[in-house]
């Protein structure tokens, strides 16, 4: 049975966070400081200071997906690492979009020379994460994301998966602390595809 790598898209695969903040910037006329490490949190409005409401910045992310997806461009190394993992293992892309935006990312995806099955979602990844692992014969299974909260979610629900976080944005990660329920922080593709295969080659699953 081939191991399975669960693994996320933006700021994992493909840089979204300074591609949003420059259309922000262009077209909103919304700051976006990435230093306060939460959209909640880090876009104003220019005119006058105010926190974008929690409406608008949703508005605002939808409107970026997919019409805006384009703009995107490939963390360094993540193509090669994820051709090399794909050799032994399975692969899928858990991305949290709007389920009609599916497409959309696949198609972007193979732009860049990635090619697996791709899910959406919404919400927290931990019981997705379980289906899946169930639906594979529950393999030894790697989840790599860049959300904290995302990391808590499996670890309830899937606690025998590794999990790995990884923030690929050079000017967000030094704001981000490590998932206190990922097993690991690692920002490079190159020293990540090296966890990830210890993993697969020990062939046991995580310790909850």
């Amino acid at each position: 049975m081939k191991p399975l790598l669960i693994c996320d898209c933006d700021e994992v695969l493909l840089h979204m966070v300074r591609h949003f903040r420059d259309w922000l910037d262009t077209d909103h006329d919304i700051d976006l400081q990435l230093a306060e490490g939460s959209f909640e949190k880090a876009m104003r409005h220019r005119t006058d200071g105010e926190l974008v409401t929690r409406e608008r910045m949703w508005s605002l992310i939808d409107g970026f997906f997919p019409a805006e997806m384009d703009r995107q461009t490939l963390v360094p190394h993540a193509a090669e690492a994820l051709e090399a993992l794909g050799q032994r293992a399975e692969i899928i892309i858990l991305t949290n979009l709007r389920d009609h935006c599916r497409e959309s990312r696949i198609t972007q995806l193979s732009t860049h020379g990635i090619v697996h099955r791709v899910e959406c979602n919404q919400g927290p990844k931990g019981e997705p994460v379980a289906r899946l692992v169930a639906e594979h014969g529950s393999p030894v299974t790697v989840f790599v994301d860049d959300l904290p909260t995302h990391h808590d979610s499996v670890a309830q629900h899937a606690p025998g998966v590794h999990r790995l976080h990884m923030v690929s944005e050079p000017s967000l990660a030094p704001h981000v602390p490590p998932a206190p329920a990922a097993h690991a922080r690692i920002d490079d593709w190159r020293d990540a595809a090296a966890w990830i295969t210890a993993r697969f080659e020990a062939g046991s699953p995580a310790e909850a």
